[in-house]
């Protein structure tokens, strides 16, 4: 089929700086596409910020007036899908020449969600996954997705679509996301502990897939003052360490991990690799039994209020 490049982009969020962070991002798109990647991955809310450590004074039955304000300066360095800054992150893509995936906190309406983004060669904004299930305190800040934006987007090479961070330890997610036959599976995160690349390793084999991961490298100096973190307020401390990889779909690490740095990884993908691999495991083929096991997955949109006509009664 085609041997091609992909990228994992490994650097942290400036936080509360949409600018900065931008700017950052598009830095590393073009450091990926001057390496010749097709694909490139940026990690879980490195667009908006994934505020570790944070915890915006929140109490089981109480919350703070300063609390409150953190959120709302959270909230406004949160970005609209689509918007101005989609367009930013597109024309990289474009400039780039490549496909991009991108974790971003979105902002709709009064809620914010953990979002990833992709883009096409032209910059098109071709999709959008919105994490499913925040993890832990994640719940506080972010809302819940639906099966709507269970996406996979078409490349040249095979679809490309993305689960982000605990969403890979979602069996009937995996599962419905290899249904869609998912050739690069871009798992942003913010899950810098040694075991997360035992988690890749086991998708990639489970898949049949290359399996492309994306944390940040994030430190106490990205954190403005005024944000409390409850690890703790030395200036050098290191909030997220990275451990960006890339696996093969035999279970191979064809790059990283990649520790305590910002950085560009990159390894060539051989697309012939997807097939030799479902000689004998096809998770959704011929190893599947849906006379004993069967998965209906609703991808309807969910929305809070639907305003339908009702029968009878003139518009």
């Amino acid at each position: 089929m085609a041997i091609i490049t992909a990228c994992v982009l490994q650097a942290g969020t400036t936080a509360f700086d949409t600018e900065a962070t931008l700017a950052k991002a598009e830095a590393l798109i073009a450091e990926a596409g001057r390496l010749g990647a097709s694909i490139a991955l940026l990690p879980e809310g490195f667009v908006g910020g994934y505020p570790k450590g944070a915890d915006f004074h929140i109490f089981l039955g109480a919350r703070t007036p300063e609390g409150r304000d953190e959120f709302r300066r959270y909230f406004d360095a949160a970005i609209p899908v689509p918007g101005p800054e989609t367009a930013r992150l597109g024309r990289a893509a474009r400039n780039a020449n490549l496909f991009l995936t991108a974790g971003v906190v979105e902002r709709d309406g009064g809620t914010l969600y953990c979002t990833a983004l992709f883009f096409g060669l032209d910059g098109s904004l071709l999709g959008k996954h919105r994490k499913l299930m925040p993890t832990a305190l994640e719940r506080l800040v972010w809302g819940f997705g639906d099966g709507s934006t269970l996406t996979a987007v078409p490349t040249p090479w095979g679809s490309m679509g993305a689960v982000i961070c605990w969403e890979n330890y979602m069996p009937m997610l995996r599962m419905a996301m290899y249904a869609k036959g998912v050739a690069f599976y871009c798992a942003p995160t913010a899950d810098d502990r040694v075991t997360w690349a035992a988690s890749m390793i086991h998708v990639a084999l489970e898949g049949r897939c290359f399996v492309l991961s994306a944390c940040q490298y994030l430190t106490r100096l990205d954190f403005p003052k005024g944000l409390r973190n409850t690890l703790g307020d030395e200036p050098g401390r290191v909030l997220m360490r990275g451990g960006s990889l890339i696996v093969s779909p035999l279970g191979r690490m064809l790059a990283g991990p990649m520790w305590e740095r910002e950085g560009v990884l990159a390894a060539e993908l051989d697309t012939d690799e997807i097939t030799r691999g479902r000689i004998d495991f096809d998770a959704v083929g011929h190893y599947a039994r849906p006379d004993v096991f069967r998965l209906e997955v609703d991808e309807r949109p969910m929305p809070a209020v639907s305003n339908r006509p009702i029968p009878g009664v003139p518009e």
